[in-house]
């Protein structure tokens, strides 16, 4: 799997947890949820400033990581 095609997973995943979310029984595992949140948002910033360091051009995505890196600290308390 390449970068675009796990853009697209993650896409997609957050479609499907938009729709989720919708259901009238989405408080089931919330707590749990917050957690995989939060664990991916870590992810997601590390592949994030992975790929801006690659590529060698001047980028905002340090500012981006760090307020990404925030929201999952303040999903995990």
């Amino acid at each position: 799997m390449n970068e675009y095609e796990a853009s697209l997973v993650i896409r997609s995943g957050a479609e499907q947890l938009s729709a989720a979310s919708s259901d009238p029984r989405s408080e089931e595992g919330y707590a749990a949820v917050k957690v995989n949140i939060s664990e991916a948002l870590e992810r997601i910033a590390e592949a994030l400033g992975n790929f801006e360091a690659s590529s060698g051009a001047p980028s905002r995505s340090t500012g981006w990581v760090q307020d990404l890196r925030r929201v999952a600290d303040d999903l995990g308390e």
